[in-house]
């Protein structure tokens, strides 16, 4: 999977997961502030990325991931080698 085709994905879902423009998702924007995202809702973030790319995302490296890009890197490095 190449990173387009994760961002791609990756603002799909949470475009209509999140209800947002994925025109909003600047690779720099606050992930929480642009989708306006309360304690369970970041659960509900956590748990299609993990459910979507069969990747765990342990409470320690949630605190790592602040923007969009953040999380596109953390994809792409946790997602198994033959993808």
């Amino acid at each position: 999977m190449t990173r387009n085709e994760i961002i791609e994905k990756v603002n799909s879902l949470l475009s209509e997961e999140f209800e947002v423009d994925s025109t909003l998702f600047n690779p720099d924007a606050n992930i929480r502030e642009t989708l306006s995202l309360d304690s369970l809702s970041l659960v509900d973030l956590v748990a299609i990325i993990q459910q979507t790319y069969k990747i765990k995302i342990p409470v320690a490296d949630l605190k790592n991931i602040h923007t969009f890009t953040d999380l596109y890197d953390y994809i792409e490095s946790h997602l198994p080698k033959n993808e």
